[in-house]
């Protein structure tokens, strides 16, 4: 049987979606081999996020077919869906798959390696239609995970696609509109994860403060999904959600015992949706807001829809409700424009709402962005310089929160062994998403322990001990 080598760029939703893709290879009988090793097939699940990230998507693609020249050379996603002309015209890639046809892949590559056999008729029809026209389509691809790489944490796909239309984003026109999973198949999943071990779940998406705006509102109100018409109703996320219902309604499957959740718009948290929130014992209080800018004329170039005031109020709402949650974000630093007083304004915008973790990227130029037209781009020195200051001191606030544990008795899943600096620890998470560490030899993957906090054994990993129980 043929091996499958299998590389993931990008998203939690990319990692969803070739977990997916793998273990419907493996059921048809492929041997899946590390991406590393010579193999018969390398699937490559793209990116498209940068300029950058196509580069990457390229060379992965290539190297593949270094590897291997035999081999059959698959790019599947987001930068296929882009930049198909390019992609059909390198010469290293047998096949491509767009988005929404991901399900259909290994259908699609049986096709064409039957006529590669001789004994089919795989034609480049086909393959013209594994790329379809994403922005065309209301269809939520439908797909089941039964597991994972990770043996603790699974990643749920509840929905796809975007309708924000950042400045500086393409993925509306890699992912296309708002498309959501209709509940029962989430529960489907979300049970059978539960009864093959899965403790702890993270509900995702490319846009998931959208999760059904394109269900009819009566309907699901009385528990049920019905899509919207095929119209354009579908256009915009309000600031309310139904992702907060949805929660609700997965928080009653036995076995599961955390409930995270991705990326959120700032606007879908208020002091009333941050209470519901609060009332799940499940959720664990660790959440991503996404900033981007702490200044609002840097905001409404980015065309964001919340000003910084929102943010803060959403900040604050979560707080009121969870007491010190964990709260992490994005921050662009050089967007086109960006002056050194608005820089400034973002520096001490963070340094007064002080958050648990910030990424900080340096802003790069996307292709067929409105942002890669406008003048004034910032030199890639500035953004150094301005990334450096946000580094220092997201170093420094993200050692502040861990430093409030120290002391505490706190519940960690625990989820491998490691060796450091010639000790064996086994190393899990707190609810709040807080690295900690127990020096023994016993293997408590997948179990959850109460574990009280001594000290930092590193600087993003907390020092604990069970002796006290």
């Amino acid at each position: 049987m043929r091996k499958v080598a299998l590389h993931n760029l990008g998203c939690k939703v990319n990692s969803y979606e070739l977990d997916v893709i793998g273990q419907k290879l493996e059921e048809k009988g492929y041997i899946i081999v590390p991406f590393d090793e010579t193999a018969d097939i390398y699937i490559i699940n793209t990116c498209t996020v940068t300029n950058m990230a196509d580069r990457k998507s390229r060379q992965m693609l290539h190297q593949a077919k270094k590897r291997n020249p035999e081999a059959i050379v698959v790019a599947v996603g987001c930068y296929v869906q882009t930049g198909m002309e390019q992609v059909l015209q390198d010469a290293g890639i047998d096949l491509a798959v767009g988005n929404n046809k991901k399900k259909d892949l290994v259908e699609i590559l049986e096709a064409y390696l039957a006529d590669k056999d001789g004994e089919g008729t795989f034609s480049k029809t086909m393959n013209d239609t594994s790329v379809i026209d994403i922005n065309a389509t209301f269809d939520y691809e439908e797909m089941q995970l039964t597991h994972t790489a990770e043996h603790t944490r699974a990643y749920i796909k509840v929905q796809d696609g975007c309708n924000q239309f950042c400045s500086y984003c393409i993925i509306p026109y890699a992912r296309g509109r708002v498309r959501s999973r209709h509940l029962d198949s989430i529960r489907q999943e979300i049970t059978g994860l539960a009864k093959a071990g899965y403790k702890e779940i993270v509900l995702t998406g490319i846009h998931i403060s959208s999760y059904g705006i394109d269900f009819e509102d009566e309907a699901w109100a009385q528990g049920q999904c019905v899509d919207k018409p095929q119209v354009n109703e579908r256009k915009d996320y309000s600031g309310a959600s139904k992702l907060l219902d949805l929660i609700e309604r997965i928080h009653d499957i036995e076995g599961i015992e955390r409930i995270r959740i991705g990326s959120l718009e700032p606007r879908i948290v208020t002091a009333e949706s941050a209470k519901r929130l609060a009332a799940l014992s499940k959720l664990c209080p660790h959440f991503h807001l996404s900033l981007q800018s702490g200044c609002d004329e840097t905001l409404k170039r980015m065309n964001r829809r919340y000003n910084t005031a929102q943010f803060k109020a959403s900040v604050q709402a979560l707080r009121d409700a969870f007491g010190n949650p964990a709260i992490t974000t994005d921050v662009i630093v050089g967007f086109p424009a960006e002056t050194e007083e608005e820089f400034a304004q973002t520096v001490n915008y963070l340094e007064e709402i002080s958050l648990y973790e910030m990424h900080i990227f340096k802003y790069s130029m996307r292709k067929g962005t409105r942002a890669a037209a406008m003048k004034e781009q910032v030199l890639e020195a500035v953004k150094t310089r301005r990334s450096a200051v946000l580094l220092e001191m997201e170093a420094r606030k993200s050692k502040e929160y861990r430093s409030q544990f120290v002391g505490s008795t706190v519940k960690v899943l625990f989820e491998e062994n490691k060796e450091i600096k010639g000790r064996t620890y086994m190393i899990g998470h707190t609810r709040e998403y807080v690295k900690v560490a127990v020096e023994t030899s016993q293997n408590l993957t997948n179990q959850i322990w109460e574990v009280q906090i001594e000290a930092f054994l590193e600087d993003e990993i907390l020092l604990g001990n069970l002796s006290f129980l």
